[in-house]
């Protein structure tokens, strides 16, 4: 099928109030070109110099987020385009992006990325970081950054009910960030959860923005 034929399946079973974001990493122009004739805005890439490369080449109205490990040595490059950068998992990155935002004149959006697998190849801050962050007065500390909300990646499993489990620790956190640390923050809002195989749960069970990639893209032909 085509990758506009992938978009209207995939739509329907989106509500309006989530947000889709095309995950086109190591996808050529071509495709999200395609994405983008069918109305998509929202690109995900995941290498900072893949992400250069797009938004020099492709339309200037597209929103690219960063969606991969981002290290602190590439914010600088990317702090100027992104729309969103989704995987802030750690206070170093964080005071970097504050600090190369400055520097350009600006607010970047973020989320936190939080841990909620057991898998140690994941990042992310735990529960208890995030509020020992905050009650310390570290989130306040950035003000060229923009705390939209929360990120999460499931556990690499087949089993359902421990995915589910995750994306519910995930709002859990959300929502107790909200009446803690963000109550009188309209921008904190975001819940990022669900990829391909498992933003159908995720929504359910709560996630405002999901990050899709092989169910409209396809296999992915890595660029050299």
């Amino acid at each position: 099928m085509s990758i506009t034929t992938n978009l209207s399946h995939i739509r329907t079973h989106i509500p309006p109030q989530v947000a889709l974001v095309c995950v086109s990493k190591f996808n050529p122009d071509e495709a999200i070109l395609e994405a983008y004739n069918a109305g998509e805005r929202h690109f995900g890439e995941s290498k900072v110099q893949e992400l250069l490369g797009k938004f020099e080449r492709l339309p200037k109205d597209i929103r690219w987020h960063f969606i991969g490990h981002l290290q602190t040595n590439k914010v600088k490059a990317i702090v100027p385009i992104v729309h969103l950068i989704h995987g802030v998992d750690s206070e170093k990155l964080l005071k970097e992006i504050n600090k190369q935002a400055e520097k350009a004149f600006c607010v970047v959006n973020c989320l936190l990325q939080v841990h909620l697998s057991e898998e140690e190849t994941k990042f992310g801050f735990s529960e208890g970081e995030l509020f020992d962050y905050y009650m310390h007065g570290g989130i306040d500390k950035h003000p060229h950054v923009r705390i939209c909300g929360v990120m999460g990646m499931a556990s690499f499993t087949e089993n359902k009910e421990q995915i589910e489990k995750e994306f519910e620790m995930l709002k859990n956190i959300f929502d107790k960030l909200k009446m803690i640390c963000f109550q009188n923050n309209d921008d904190f809002k975001q819940i990022s959860m669900g990829m391909s195989s498992d933003f159908e749960a995720a929504i359910a069970c709560g996630s405002t923005m999901v990050r899709i990639g092989s169910s409209i893209f396809g296999e992915r032909m890595y660029l050299k």
